[in-house]
């Protein structure tokens, strides 16, 4: 059956992603040229939407393509291709065709013959009108923490089979017909209670009306012991449903059903509910922070020149609230910072940024702290983020791995996979965060990007805005003389020699740099876990899913010894302690 007499029949089409071996270099096929239609219904909305429209092919049946598509364009992900949509009306078509990008194959004449699943699916966007002057359209977050494929309010088709050769060609309509409900809000329960503020400060920047939400952990015998204050551990990440990160926290046994992986994370996840009510862990308030963007689930916890000033809005909004309403000492040496990845990046970032307002930061995997070491490339002396060349060769730069040193992906594949999910930095993932983060705003109010997205060709002007703004290894370096006395003691690094994104490279560089201060000496500390990939806390007997929720409740009695040991005269070191 043709793939033209297919979507007749069945009407409709799917978005997935599969794990097709891109076919590059083979000839475009031959024929009338494949083109699918792609259009929403006037019931699920009477008015234009813009935002990003994607087709996604699979072979994959046991659910919807949707949610297929491997984060960082990894090797098992499905297909995806993606174009841009401007007031695109209801019943009009948005086009995907051999001019449209894909991933893993870059085109649809690429596509092997044969049976797939297909869906169509729609990232809505809205527009922000900047404190700069600028409109920008992006997708908002929705308490979804920036999941396009769950994002409230975003469009669908139903997933259909169907026959694909491009060789034949035809065109392909499919109608949107489904729209993702609203998630419901977290509700508070005895241990866990939430904090939204609306931010003056973040609403100014984006135009309208921006929250940032704090998850409040109270330690056991909180309601029984009304005199006492508590030191605060401030817990840097994702976003998240709750307080499962690092493992979810569970009030109840693991049930006999739970097997393998699952069952490790529930054994772990209720072991620290055991620990956090037992008193066997010391008794301290935890804070994580939500500040999803309109860019990615996460803000990094800056000021920024594209998110806005979410690390002044977290210091001067979010956390004297939540210190106001739960009894916290709220004083600097009763404040420490610790997370991993984005996480380790931001305790580092706060604890350089606002030295005299937190006192101490376990660094643990952190993202880039060195631009020497942005993966495998140095965006200072490198002329292309893609390729290391030489006068006659060039090698792809890699940007993720096995512990086996298998590459898994490069920072082409990387950097196609994301533009596919989005232009002007918009695909809501890791390589685009970081360019909206540390780059400058460019003329059209989108994030001035530090490579470009088809050649690699690095924008030296760029990559200098980033080390004098958010590289936090030369930054420490550049400014010791005033910054140095008030960060002895306080840095800890953690990551394992394998990771997974090559972020050790950058944690050995800050090492040399720290090594070498005097007048202070850091006094801080570097652990490197032997072949331990990404999300390395500093246990490599446990797996790396479950040793970080284990070296969170080791980190907890290092957090308050340290607070003893520097707190002024007079500080409250005993109300807590019941």
């Amino acid at each position: 059956m043709s793939l033209l007499r297919a979507a007749r029949m069945l009407g409709i089409g799917i978005l997935i992603s599969i794990g097709i071996t891109p076919l590059f270099g083979q000839p475009p096929a031959k024929g009338p040229g494949l083109r699918f239609e792609i259009s929403f219904s006037h019931e699920l909305s009477a008015h234009a939407l813009d935002g990003r429209m994607y087709l996604l092919v699979s072979k994959d049946g046991s659910q919807e393509p949707r949610f297929q598509i491997a984060r960082y364009g990894g090797l098992n992900t499905q297909q995806i291709f993606g174009v841009d949509v401007d007031g695109l009306r209801p019943g009009a078509p948005a086009i995907i065709d051999q001019s449209t990008r894909g991933y893993p194959v870059e085109g649809v004449e690429q596509i092997p013959a044969g049976d797939y699943f297909v869906q169509g699916f729609l990232n809505t966007y809205e527009t922000f009108h900047l404190a700069s002057g600028h409109d920008v359209k992006l997708p908002p977050d929705r308490g979804e923490g920036q999941k396009w494929y769950i994002k409230p309010g975003n469009l669908y088709s139903v997933p259909t089979k169907m026959h694909i050769d491009p060789a034949v060609g035809g065109k392909v309509s499919i109608t949107l017909t489904e729209k993702i409900p609203p998630i419901p809000p977290d509700q508070d329960s005895k241990y866990l209670k939430y904090v939204r503020i609306q931010s003056p400060l973040l609403s100014k920047f984006w135009g309208k009306p921006v929250e940032i939400t704090g998850m409040v952990l109270l330690p056991e015998g909180y309601d029984e012991h009304p005199q006492a204050r508590y030191p605060m551990m401030i817990q840097q990440g994702h976003f998240n449903f709750g307080w499962d990160w690092p493992v979810p926290w569970r009030t109840e046994r693991p049930t006999p059903d739970l097997k393998g992986e699952p069952r490790e994370l529930a054994k772990y996840g209720y072991q620290f509910y055991q620990d956090w009510t037992s008193g066997r862990l010391p008794h301290m308030v935890g804070l994580m922070i939500q500040h999803p963007t309109p860019y990615y689930d996460d803000s990094y916890a800056v000021n920024s020149a594209n998110l806005g000033p979410y690390g002044d809005a977290i210091v001067e909004e979010l956390i004297p609230e939540v210190e106001k309403r739960f009894r916290v000492i709220g004083q600097p040496w009763a404040r420490y910072l610790y997370g991993a990845s984005t996480g380790g990046w931001e305790s580092l970032a706060m604890q350089v940024f606002y030295p005299d307002f937190f006192n101490g930061a376990f660094v643990l995997c952190p993202d880039p702290i060195d631009f020497r070491a942005f993966a495998t490339a140095n965006i200072y002396k490198d002329k292309n983020i893609f390729w290391n060349e030489g006068p006659w060769l060039r090698v792809p730069h890699p940007s993720r791995r096995t512990t086996e040193d298998i590459i898994t992906a490069t920072m082409e594949s990387f950097t196609r996979y994301e533009s596919v999910l989005g232009s002007h930095l918009r695909s809501g993932e890791q390589l685009d965060i970081w360019q909206a983060v540390f780059g400058p705003m460019g003329a059209d109010g989108y994030p001035k990007p530090l490579w470009d997205e088809r050649t690699g060709v690095i924008d030296p002007q760029v990559a200098a805005y980033w080390r004098e703004h958010y590289d936090l290894s030369y930054i420490m370096q550049r400014d010791w003389k005033t910054l140095g006395p008030k960060l002895v003691g306080k840095l800890h690094f953690k990551v394992g020699t394998r990771d997974t994104f090559y972020l050790d490279g950058a944690v050995r560089l800050t090492q040399q740099v720290l090594e070498n201060t005097n007048n202070p000496y850091y006094a801080g500390d570097f652990e490197y876990g032997p072949h331990q990939p990404h999300g390395y806390w500093g246990d490599p007997g446990l797996p790396q899913f479950v040793g970080r929720s284990v070296a969170q409740q080791k980190l907890m009695p290092e957090m308050v010894k340290w607070m003893e040991k520097t707190a002024p005269p007079g500080a409250d070191l005993t109300s807590w302690k019941y």
